[in-house]
């Protein structure tokens, strides 16, 4: 590699350097909730109306006068009554830290920042499942991380992690702390000191390589950060995770994540060129930075999905490509959930790669057209949003039953100009058609809102979370339809008189399969006959991913095991496969320095 190719973008841009996220994240995102202090929804009881706050999303600052209607028909909330969580000085009344004397009488004699504070410790003690948020507003957590340590460079991991080998500490890895998989969360029966590693300060692009299109980059950059710098560098990765606000590199490679433009882009895998993980028998990595090599099992498939379980992730090589010449936004109505699906299918067969390319049923439409602001009703907001689309056409259609599929094509402007004639034709060719530019801007943007509803749930008694899965395209129809029967029957048995919430949609498409998420919620007060809520929650979701599974689907598409997955691992992969796991595991971190529980390693016990 030649030094003409490569910008060393530390020194470019040191001067400059403002990470979206601060070291002190408390001090930007909520301690109890998702995203940014100042974005949430907010309701306006003179008038009967929610708003959604500041001016970091397209819907900020808007009054939204049909939501209101859908929350309450759709799971009966009252909104006269709204619920309010414990304190922060309340939730920061934590467990003494259990100190290793040893250990830090020698990371003292290091520069390497770190923190006792009790603020610092809960923010890092959990991800986002609703069990650790209602844990948050309700309870407290039995066991949350020590000491919270910040290192700037991998050298800087080598020696944590040696000091920690040498004086039998706990590193729980910590990224963005997006995890919605209970991947963060302390054992409870953990004696050892806990470390939580925090790769925040890890967060420079330490070179791009123009010839090679590829860039070298700290593990610890937040996925936003990662695209400012690289777009000042007309470069861009396009990987884009509905978390894509707050979640980092390193979490990305630990979870196999996926992003909405893999169509384009591929999934972390396939942008994946060179990683580098420390481990506590040494640092792990490829001595070439080769687009493919032939040399037996891919060391990086050890560290893809690793969940922490392994080591830290320091430094990742990702191809990335020049910023696309043209992006537009579509979207196309489909008379019903079936019709939309064998449109995703034959879109797929076609080998057609739009950036993103989501459908969503009944229920999500509906939900959509809620949040748009200035409508008299969502009926109108149906008609309105559609009329200069055929609207003749539209009365052919049953509200209760149409759907929308959403699109984001890129590329050069011809490219995108022909792809866009190609999908059209396929949906009018099976009975959808074209509803124009904006729904599809607005579908796609909302992706980054709607992590926020679940916080304004739990103020008026609901309980809502999502699960995803792979599927086979052959299995998919049956798949959601088996899948949201179960949840049906399952919430009969504890809720009795509130109204649930159950919608999917499929996220990303393959040539053998699909993703699909499930959105499910349910009102637990004056309505639930037994159990508190996130047990009866936790109970009805793990009914569903057994059909899941024995629908032909996956334990997850990228969301990774964690913890609350972990039941299923054995089945997926086999016990051989397990204990091909657990035998790298036991190789590569006997004394169990990465003990957090994740993936059934080193035991199922944990």
């Amino acid at each position: 590699m030649s030094s003409k190719d490569t910008v060393n973008t530390r020194d470019k841009h040191s001067d400059q350097w403002s990470p979206a996220i601060p070291k002190k994240r408390d001090t930007l995102l909520k301690w109890n909730g998702w995203g940014y202090k100042d974005s949430r929804f907010e309701f306006d009881t003179r008038n009967h109306m929610f708003s959604f706050t500041g001016d970091r999303y397209r819907i900020g600052s808007q009054k939204l006068p049909l939501f209101a209607q859908w929350v309450e028909s759709a799971l009966g909330v009252d909104l006269n009554t709204k619920f309010t969580s414990q304190s922060e000085s309340q939730a920061l009344d934590l467990p003494k830290p259990i100190v290793s004397e040893g250990l830090m009488n020698d990371l003292l004699k290091t520069s390497i920042a770190h923190s006792f504070d009790a603020s610092d410790r809960l923010f890092r003690s959990h991800g986002h499942t609703l069990h650790e948020i209602f844990t948050l507003r309700e309870h407290k957590f039995k066991r949350v991380p020590d000491i919270v340590v910040w290192p700037k460079c991998h050298d800087e991991v080598v020696i944590l992690v040696k000091l920690a080998s040498d004086h039998n500490v706990v590193i729980i890895p910590f990224g963005g702390g997006t995890s919605v998989s209970g991947a963060l969360e302390c054992p409870e029966n953990e004696n050892r000191m806990i470390i939580s590693l925090d790769t925040s300060q890890m967060n420079k692009i330490l070179w791009v390589d123009h010839h090679n299109l590829t860039a070298h980059i700290e593990s610890g950059i937040i996925g936003q950060d990662l695209e400012r710098e690289l777009a000042k560098l007309g470069l861009c990765t396009g990987h884009e995770p509905d978390s894509y606000e707050f979640s980092s590199l390193g979490g990305w490679v630990a979870t196999r994540a996926s992003g909405m433009k893999k169509n384009i882009y591929g999934n972390i895998e396939d942008m994946l060129v060179h990683v580098k993980m420390v481990t506590s028998k040494g640092t792990v990595q490829r001595n070439c930075q080769v687009p493919r090599i032939s040399s037996g099992p891919d060391i990086h498939h050890f560290i893809l999905g690793s969940e922490g379980t392994l080591g830290v992730i320091t430094e990742v090589t990702l191809k990335v490509r020049p910023i696309p010449e043209c992006q537009k936004y579509g979207s196309i109505v489909f008379p019903n959930f079936e019709v939309g699906v064998q449109f995703m299918r034959e879109i797929a067969r076609r080998q057609l790669k739009p950036a993103s390319i989501r459908l969503m049923d009944n229920e999500q439409f509906i939900f959509g057209q809620a949040l748009k602001p200035g409508t008299a009703s969502i009926l109108q907001s149906i008609i309105d949003g559609f009329k200069k689309f055929y609207v003749t056409k539209i009365k052919g259609f049953d509200v209760n039953q149409m759907c929308v599929a959403t699109l984001l094509m890129e590329g050069n402007k011809e490219d995108v100009e022909i792809l866009e004639t190609k999908i059209i034709e396929i949906a009018e060719q099976l009975g959808g058609m074209s509803a124009g530019e904006e729904n599809g801007r607005r579908g796609y943007l909302l992706t980054f809102v709607i992590a926020y509803i679940r916080d304004l749930g739990l103020d008026y008694g609901i309980v809502s979370e999502s699960f995803e899965t792979s599927v086979p395209w052959d299995r998919c129809l049956d798949l959601c339809r088996n899948v949201k029967e179960k949840l049906r029957t399952e919430v009969k048995k504890y809720i009795v008189s509130k109204p649930a919430l159950i919608t999917c949609r499929v996220t990303q498409t393959y040539d053998a399969g699909a993703c699909v998420y499930f959105y499910f919620a349910f009102n637990y007060q004056d309505g639930m006959i037994s159990g508190d809520p996130v047990s009866v929650y936790e109970s009805i979701e793990n009914a569903a991913r057994d059909e899941i599974i024995a629908s032909g689907g996956s334990i997850s598409h990228h969301h990774g095991c964690g913890k609350i997955r972990k039941r299923w691992l054995e089945q997926t992969v086999s016990n051989v496969g397990l204990g091909m796991l657990r035998a790298v595991k036991q190789y590569v971190d006997p004394n169990n320095i990465f003990a957090n529980g994740n993936l059934m390693i080193p035991s199922s016990k944990l």
